[in-house]
């Protein structure tokens, strides 16, 4: 699991709570199901079973494999349309190529973030290059939905590449965790994605028996899954794993600690932290559009359908096999 490392994490700023600050305790723990996506890579779900409210602003999570492909085996998407909310593509093992009807696109891979603005409606494709198709390998990543408010729903479609150089890194206070700040602000530290919703995105690696006392923002909601590993969230010490979502109450500092003792594949515990500014607006969310009203949710597949959001590209229509059929599941 390379995404961004470091030789010396202890070299790194720290991060550190403030004296008396309340910890946030375990509101939820849920499973992850599993199943396919697209042309049929493995995922789990991880906000399946979570209250909307607990998660706004966000919609949906997916962490993509980890799988080991062989030769011809990987997979991606065929181009789908969205409306209304951004994706946030990250890539910590393999390569993954992006193409949008607006322009944007490029390859992301361990450690680079693709974060695509769908806003008022963008035709996109996701799928593995063909070297990678041919060579087959490691692929690992996570694809997170983030609403937006009524107000920008509407708003020109963007694109950010995201490079694994520019995350802000940081260290926990004990010096037995990375941080790689994705986006947002943690510790007085940015991460370089500009978001249109508040949140912060982190993704920490702590080794065996190492804490971590993050402060955070006490108007975000806070979100913690395990992608790999053992260990335990709140004061408390609720028992998390592999695949499983901890729902943090209010508060000003999160706690996660590493178990002292670690599976060989998973020798350390790798967690995705997540939390912003809730929108509090009703969500309509059909396949892949999120709008406020199931009438705006219609309206999206009607002007899908009409080619309001554009059509596929001509340059790239069937080169090296790319679906020319366009989807909305």
């Amino acid at each position: 699991m390379p995404a961004v490392t470091v030789a010396d994490v202890t070299v790194l700023p720290r991060v550190v709570s403030t004296p008396g600050s309340k910890p946030r305790r375990v509101k939820s723990i849920t499973t992850a199901p599993q199943g396919y996506e697209g042309e049929g890579f493995p995922v789990r779900r991880a906000f399946a079973g979570v209250d909307m409210m607990d998660l706004d602003p966000f919609i949906h999570l997916d962490q993509m494999g980890e799988v080991e492909y062989a030769p011809g085996e990987p997979k991606g998407t065929p181009w789908h349309p969205h409306r209304g909310f951004e994706t946030v593509t990250y890539i910590i093992d393999g390569i993954f190529d992006h193409r949008d009807n607006h322009g944007g696109g490029g390859t992301i891979t361990n450690g680079d973030t693709q974060w695509m603005t769908a806003g008022a409606g963008i035709l996109h494709i996701e799928t593995p290059p063909e070297h990678l198709v041919m060579s087959g390998g490691l692929f690992h990543g996570f694809q997170l939905w983030v609403n937006l408010p009524a107000a920008k729903k509407w708003s020109k479609p963007a694109y950010q590449d995201l490079r694994a150089k520019d995350v802000a890194l940081l260290a926990s206070h004990d010096g037995g965790a990375l941080l790689r700040v994705i986006a947002g602000e943690l510790g007085g530290h940015v991460g370089p994605g500009s978001t249109q919703t508040p949140i912060t995105l982190v993704h920490a690696t702590l080794q065996p028996g190492a804490e971590l006392r993050l402060p955070w923002k006490k108007e975000y909601n806070a979100l913690v899954y395990t992608m790999a590993g053992h260990g335990s969230v709140g004061e408390n010490r609720s028992a998390v794993h592999t695949g499983q979502l901890a729902v943090m109450s209010d508060g000003d500092d999160l706690i996660i600690r590493a178990d002292q003792v670690q599976e060989s594949r998973s020798p350390e515990m790798e967690i995705l932290i997540l939390g912003g500014e809730p929108i509090r607006e009703s969500v309509a969310w059909m396949g892949p559009f999120v709008m406020n009203t199931k009438a705006e949710v219609l309206q999206a597949f009607e002007d899908f359908q009409r080619g309001v959001m554009g059509q596929i590209p001509a340059d790239i229509r069937g080169v090296h096999g790319t679906p020319t059929e366009i989807v909305t599941e």
